[in-house]
């Protein structure tokens, strides 16, 4: 369409095919899934938010009994993989939320937490370069006195 969206069509009348239902979006996580032949534990159109998917809603949620938990999150519009989530992608996500900053989301890394670390690595590095500059070594011109013998 014109303006970016994708629709699916009927290929042999050519109308816009409705909504993608819970069946045609198992059958779409099936055929992408690449781990070992497991059982569907559930297909669920989520409507809400989660720390796990921040992607357009609602959208199907396909998750898998494996040893991973995958879950294949599928489009209700065009029947596309937007999203899947595993446990290794979980740990991950978990530990760049720690290195960001932002324990909510894992997204944002504009926090108050990041800011304030920011200022307090860029104002040591002043004060270091500062303290740098202080104790250089300097040459030092000597001033010439005169001679003095100091007799002993």
């Amino acid at each position: 369409m014109a303006n970016g969206t994708v629709r699916m069509h009927d290929a042999r009348t050519g109308l816009p095919m409705p909504r993608i239902d819970a069946p045609f979006a198992l059958r779409v996580a099936r055929a992408a899934y690449r781990g070992p032949s497991v059982s569907v534990a559930s297909v669920v159109l989520a409507r809400r938010a989660s720390t796990e998917f921040h992607g357009k809603l609602p959208v199907w949620r396909v998750e898998f009994k494996d040893a991973e938990a995958t879950r294949v999150f599928v489009s209700p519009e065009n029947g596309r993989i937007v999203g899947v989530r595993t446990g290794t992608w979980r740990l991950y996500d978990f530990f760049w939320g720690l290195h960001i900053m932002d324990w909510k989301n894992h997204e944002n890394f504009n926090t108050p937490w990041m800011m304030a670390f920011a200022a307090g690595g860029l104002a040591l590095a002043v004060a270091g370069v500062v303290l740098l500059y202080m104790r250089w070594p300097r040459r030092r011109r000597r001033k010439v006195q005169g001679v003095r013998d100091v007799a002993a």
